[in-house]
């Protein structure tokens, strides 16, 4: 597998500082993982997108330039979820009726901002046509403005909250998921590390209780790896600077090693 690092955090609107070092942290972490729970042991090559973090625009564009250049499923390490924006408008550019499904506990549909931050990149995608509403999946969120509900409620993305998946079940849920993603001609996910319960992954800048395990989200993901439309991952948020014991650096690579899967 091919890991991008993006070790960005000029997206973040100026709270998102730290995020810059996850990328190594996280590939740190990652190289004392022996084996994952399918047996497979973690065998990457390592790029990296020269970035700016006092200008964001020309970062966007390094972001696009180098992802349009991949020819293989890339696992990209951010960095704030700005990157998302740039990761996600090549890939659109890459594959036809592309879709996205992100793990997140906030929206990130926020008013857009010139240019995209990780408050308002999901919904700077849709507005810009990079990807169609009916193919957009978020999953965990439990904090959001009245105008990004309205949003989503107004445009018909699905969603499951929290609640929802407390209620309906995580099984049952992410079969919902799976049965939505296949749908898509090409799935590229996101995962915001702050989709987790801050116990499981204290170090980020937006603290959010109530949110899905460590053991929950790889549940998903280890069912997600399986669709054959799968052709990219991210992992954003991680900020080892405001971690404890390192454990969210750890917990990203946990989550980046059961990416990695046998092929019959």
């Amino acid at each position: 597998m091919k890991i991008i690092k993006i070790p960005f955090s000029a997206g973040g609107l100026g709270k998102t500082s730290g995020t810059e070092l996850a990328p190594d942290k996280i590939i740190y972490e990652l190289k004392q993982i022996f084996l994952n729970e399918q047996g497979v042991k973690p065998e990457f090559t390592v790029e990296s997108v020269k970035v700016n973090n006092s200008n964001i625009t020309e970062t966007n564009e390094n972001i696009y330039n180098h992802i349009m250049q991949n020819d293989e499923m890339p696992m990209i390490i951010g960095g704030d979820h700005s990157i998302t924006y740039a990761c996600f408008k090549a890939f659109s550019k890459q594959f036809d009726n592309p879709g996205i499904v992100v793990f997140d506990a906030h929206p990130d549909c926020e008013n857009n901002f010139s240019p995209p931050t990780h408050e308002d990149f999901l919904r700077t995608l849709i507005e810009e046509n990079h990807v169609k509403r009916g193919n957009v999946i978020l999953v965990g969120l439990r904090s959001w403005h009245k105008n990004e509900y309205d949003y989503l409620k107004q445009n018909k993305i699905k969603f499951f909250s929290m609640k929802e998946i407390a209620n309906e079940g995580i099984k049952e849920v992410s079969e919902a998921v799976m049965s939505a993603a296949l749908q898509f001609g090409s799935l590229y996910v996101s995962v915001d590390i702050d989709v987790l319960d801050p116990a499981f992954a204290p170090g980020t800048g937006y603290l959010e209780p109530a949110g899905l395990s460590s053991r929950e989200l790889i549940f998903f993901l280890q069912r997600l790896i399986n669709l054959k439309n799968l052709k990219a991952v991210d992992l954003v948020e991680v900020n080892p600077k405001l971690d404890m014991n390192s454990l969210t650096s750890k917990t990203g690579a946990k989550i980046i090693s059961e990416l990695f899967k046998k092929i019959l």
